[in-house]
């Protein structure tokens, strides 16, 4: 009766909101029923059989043989079948017990099936004609420097090369033998902030040390073959520098041979590379590591000592916020690892979203290597320039930043740049036109000059967040005639897959305008159509009503009922103010800041991606005021704040609505999301077609549940997910990233996990490969990440298989 009685009012609801009938229809059917079993009358039978033969009928008409939609429509029933066959020998007439025990085993058995079916593989697709390795590899020619052709067994940037492929050419670890896979060393930082965390390190590897860095940016060198420390540098960075998570993907590599040059006066963009020029006199740093610091500080230190290079900027130290004007604590950090392209350092940094769309500028800057001078500075606001301004007021409040991790090519003399979106992510008013043109794009500058040589814009006039997030990766197609196309690998948070030319910025298979939704609260602002890419996509069809979730018939309604509510034209439906609009897929992927990895040797694309919505709704400025809603400059720090989702209560002041996104689309008694599993898969794609290879599901639910619990039950459901993978040449893909705490090994002919390891901390950072003294080593940052719920922690963790000497 009461199961009955929610269901009838619930459904009352969604079927006056002009939503399915079945869920009132079943709460009277079930009231009637537990009104007649308390009268003990036989007639309840035929209101069950009616109820419960209704809810498998509607079930099948809308879930088929979909699992996951049979789980809140049908296991109560199950469960309510089970209770009621045991009642019917007490009704009067009574029904005969040998009945009920029979009827109730029926029931049981059904049930037992169901919980054992999550077991087994769901919302696969299976592998089929998986390439293998050959002749017309996609390897990739960026130039003669280190950094485009690492030493064998280095790692040396953040995605492994300046082609960022993520592609390790190890072949000591096969699928055969990675389940003896142990761990070989571990290292702690002591690094543990309290609020916000979430290092999302990818360590690099040069020579014979490992070096990776913190929460709050310190370095540290490891003995690579032991993970012992040989020195520690820590920039003493405040957590009041904190921006949205205390990230710091990766540091740069720099000494004579890293990268490859061009004679003065050559058409960079033209020319091709030479091999490298003799080294300038480094003094005592000959070898650098670069650091880009929260607090906006670009520091070199000696590689081999991790003292100050002092030759560099002022005594060793250049702030990126000069000339910046008004910065605030935590508004400009440097969270992703500064790129050098030829003997040029570019640097992009974090400006914090949804506090002030007029805050810092998302300038572009570009230092000589060697001393810190700055040569040219980029602002997207005002493109057609890049001679570097000064004072207060030299660049555009809010214009676009680069907090991504980003690449370039020495051979071709481009910086390839993510470019994100103004500050105001969910207004778009006060954007001007270079703003317009160059925000949520794939920009190539010219590494000389700083000027854009091409651009490609991936969604127009954003309002959903939906800026360029995921790094590109760098192949080279083979082409019918036997020449190499230089191409870039384009991923983004809509699950668009696109390759371009890296030249000149032309798709190679095509892109197509489609329309999309029109209205919200700027109308006249809103672009009639937006690039679909002919290659791949990730993202899935548009939701229905069917797709919305719950464990019980009782959370999916509620669910269908904020559906029905909801604004929803499909992909890219505008913010209102007046109701939630669903956003989807929302501004956590498709693929974010872990971005692809690609197997040039098979020409594969290995890609994980989330797949959930977010519920959003503009709030008046007159109303956020009302609320307190301030900027973080505004707010007194708070000891105790683990941070919360990004756009929760976020005031963007300086336009006309904060806004308030419910990211995942989670309900807030059970925590549960409003979507039917999975929430994050991984996919093969063959580079050559588009073609899927195979996908499946990434993650499991032992560390997830609702209300927060851990179930610990490993079934592959498919969580949310942060982080990248990592391909070898034996065809094994690592990879943690989801919210289960493991990091697992994927045969690359299968999609199959053939080995998994649970972890200390979440493992929300992309993985690396390295080999020394003859052994390969795995290693992962775990550190976890507010932001996805993981634990905490300052875990570096190296496996390898056992060492036979």
């Amino acid at each position: 009766m009461l199961f009955g009685i929610a269901m009838a009012v619930g459904g009352g609801w969604l079927a006056a909101l002009g939503g399915n009938w079945y869920y009132l229809l079943a709460g009277i059917g079930c009231v009637i029923t537990g009104i007649l079993i308390f009268m003990k009358r036989t007639s309840a039978v035929y209101w069950f059989a009616l109820v419960f033969i209704g809810t498998l009928i509607w079930t099948i008409q809308e879930s088929g043989l979909d699992y996951w939609g049979w789980v809140p429509r049908f296991d109560i029933m199950l469960l309510l079948g089970i209770v009621f066959a045991f009642q019917l020998p007490s009704l009067s007439p009574g029904i005969n017990r040998r009945l009920s025990l029979s009827l109730a085993s029926v029931f049981i058995l059904a049930f037992v099936v169901a919980a054992a079916l999550p077991f087994t593989p769901l919302n696969t697709t299976s592998a089929s004609n998986v390439p293998e390795a050959g002749k017309d590899t996609f390897i990739t020619d960026t130039g003669n420097g280190k950094a485009s052709n690492p030493s064998a067994g280095d790692w040396y940037t953040y995605g492994g090369s300046l082609a960022s492929q993520r592609f390790a050419r190890a072949d000591q670890i096969t699928p055969e033998n990675v389940k003896d896979l142990k761990l070989a060393w571990q290292f702690r930082t002591g690094d543990l902030p309290k609020t916000r965390w979430g290092a999302e390190n990818t360590p690099i590897k040069v020579g014979d040390t490992l070096y990776t860095c913190t929460p709050h940016n310190q370095v540290f060198a490891l003995d690579a073959a032991t993970g012992k420390e040989k020195w520690h540098f820590d920039p003493k960075v405040s957590d009041k520098a904190i921006p949205y998570t205390a990230a710091c993907r990766g540091l740069t590599w720099y000494d004579s041979q890293t990268n490859g040059h061009v004679s003065t006066g050559q058409n960079s963009v033209a020319a091709s590379s030479v091999p490298a020029s003799a080294s300038q006199d480094d003094g005592d740093c000959k070898q650098r590591i670069i650091l880009g610091t929260l607090d906006a500080r670009i520091i070199e230190l000696n590689a081999s000592t991790g003292e100050v290079c002092r030759t560099f900027g002022n005594q060793g130290t250049v702030n990126l916020a000069e000339d910046m004007g008004e910065t605030y604590q935590g508004y400009v950090a440097i969270n992703s690892a500064p790129v050098v392209i030829r003997d040029t350092l570019v640097v992009g940094h974090q400006t914090i979203d949804g506090q002030r769309a007029f805050g810092p500028p998302g300038v572009i800057k570009a230092y000589d290597v060697r001393t810190g001078k700055l040569k040219w500075a980029w602002d997207a606001a005002n493109p057609d320039t890049t001679t570097p301004k000064h004072g207060p007021d030299a660049y555009k409040r809010g214009s676009p930043d680069v907090w991504t991790s980003f690449t370039g090519d020495d051979k071709f003399g481009l910086v390839y740049l993510p470019v994100a979106n103004a500050s105001g992510d969910y207004f778009s008013g006060s954007r001007s036109a270079g703003e317009n043109k160059y925000a949520v794009s794939m920009t190539a500058l010219n590494v000389e000059t700083g000027m854009p040589v091409w651009s490609f814009q991936t969604a127009h006039h954003d309002v959903w967040d939906y800026d360029q997030g995921s790094q590109p990766t760098l192949v080279d197609y083979p082409g019918k005639e036997g020449q190499k196309i230089p191409a870039i690998i384009v991923p983004t948070k809509q699950g668009e897959i696109y390759v371009l030319d890296r030249r000149s910025g032309k798709s190679l298979f095509g892109v197509e305008e489609r329309p999309v939704p029109g209205g919200g609260v700027e109308p006249g602002a809103r672009a009639p159509t937006q690039p679909y890419s002919l290659f791949h996509h990730l993202s899935k069809p548009d939701l229905t009503p069917q797709d919305m979730w719950g464990l019980t018939p009782i959370d999916q309604m509620v669910c269908r009922i904020q559906f029905q509510q909801a604004g929803y034209k499909g992909q890219y439906t505008p913010p209102e103010e007046a109701r939630h609009t669903i956003e989807y897929p929302g501004y956590n992927g498709g693929s974010d800041w872990g971005s692809v990895a690609v197997d040039p040797e098979r020409g594969i694309i290995i890609a994980n991606y989330n797949d959930m919505p977010n519920l959003n709704i503009l709030v008046p400025r007159a109303k956020a005021d009302a609320l307190g809603w301030k900027p973080r400059d505004e707010i007194t720090s708070h000891p105790h704040d683990e941070g919360h989702a990004e756009g929760a209560g976020d005031p963007q002041i300086g336009v006309p609505y904060a806004v308030d996104v419910n990211a995942g689309w989670r309900l807030p008694f059970t925590g549960m999301l409003c979507k039917e599993p999975p929430y994050g898969g991984i996919r093969a794609i063959d580079m050559r077609d588009g073609r899927t290879i195979w996908d499946r599901p990434l993650g499991t639910a032992r560390r997830n549940g609702p209300f927060g619990l851990p179930t610990g039950l490993p079934i592959n459901i498919g969580t949310p997910n942060n982080g990248g993978s990592v391909v070898t040449s034996t065809g094994l893909i690592f990879i943690a990233a989801a919210t289960d705490d493991l990091i697992r090994a994927i045969d690359i002919k299968t999609g199959k996990t053939v080995w998994s390891i649970p972890l200390p901390a979440g493992g929300q950072a992309n993985p690396m490969i390295y080999t020394q003294n003859g052994r390969e080593y795995v290693v992962i940052v775990a550190a976890g990440h507010h932001f996805m719920e993981t634990p905490a922690g300052d875990y570096i963790m190296a496996y390898a298989l056992p060492d036979k000497h």
